[in-house]
């Protein structure tokens, strides 16, 4: 069943693992079917070397599994609110790769500082607040309340963000995570996030009074590529 999906979800898997953005099983990669309402995630503590797609565990948007003999990650009901909160959102990616993982700890956002975060994310990402000891201690469990951190993070009255527009999000203490349509994208999405959270870092080391990059600028440079009138590549608006 989903074969195709199951597939795609492994090789990106098999992509975090070589671009260095996780390490032993600090990681995990979802995707969703929207026609089905079946997800499609990498199996509890199972590392990447000795992983196989057919170890990839099928379960619904209430977390029952539906095919695979494995537990799904622990991660699962993260990766789940995602899906209900973003109904745009077609892939979820986390890891606790090393300088958006600095970030994350600190509880602070990584700011548009040039032009290569605007080519992918139209904005800082944002950080979360620090989950609760009763949301930690109460009802439910904890995994779930970290999706939830990122859903009220972007869609509550206070700030609204367009998850779309910004692919990715950090948890305090907890560490990134990216999305995008398919598996491909939110793998992509992630590791851009990683390079652009070591600039960051960099940037804030040598100039602690570093600002974010004019609006303009941001604004040229986040729609070349996915606004209505986007130029930029062969397809625009197509996989970049």
């Amino acid at each position: 069943m989903l074969e195709k999906l199951k597939e795609e979800v492994f090789a990106a898997h098999m992509e975090l693992s070589a671009r260095g953005l996780v390490v032993f099983t600090w990681g995990n990669v979802s995707g969703i079917d929207r026609r089905s309402g079946l997800v499609a995630i990498k199996p509890s503590g199972v590392g990447y070397d000795d992983m196989k797609v057919s170890d990839i565990v099928l379960v619904d948007l209430n977390g029952r599994a539906v095919e695979g003999e494995m537990r799904p990650s622990a991660d699962t009901p993260a990766h789940l609110e995602l899906y209900k909160g973003f109904p745009a959102v077609g892939a979820v990616v986390h890891t606790h790769s090393r300088w958006a993982m600095a970030f994350a700890q600190a509880g602070r956002e990584i700011p548009p500082y040039g032009t290569p975060h605007a080519d992918y994310f139209y904005g800082p990402i944002p950080c979360t607040r620090e989950i609760t000891d009763a949301e930690i201690r109460g009802e439910g469990d904890c995994e779930k309340t970290i999706g939830r951190l990122i859903v009220e993070r972007f869609l509550g009255v206070r700030a609204k963000v367009d998850p779309i527009d910004v692919p990715a999000a950090l948890v305090r203490h907890v560490g990134p995570f990216a999305w995008g349509k398919d598996p491909r994208e939110a793998l992509r999405n992630a590791a851009v996030l990683e390079e652009i959270a070591m600039t960051a870092w960099h940037t804030q080391a040598l100039s602690p009074a570093a600002t974010p990059m004019p609006r303009t600028l941001l604004d040229r440079h986040y729609l070349r590529r996915h606004g209505v009138d986007a130029y930029y590549g062969q397809n625009p608006g197509e996989e970049l």
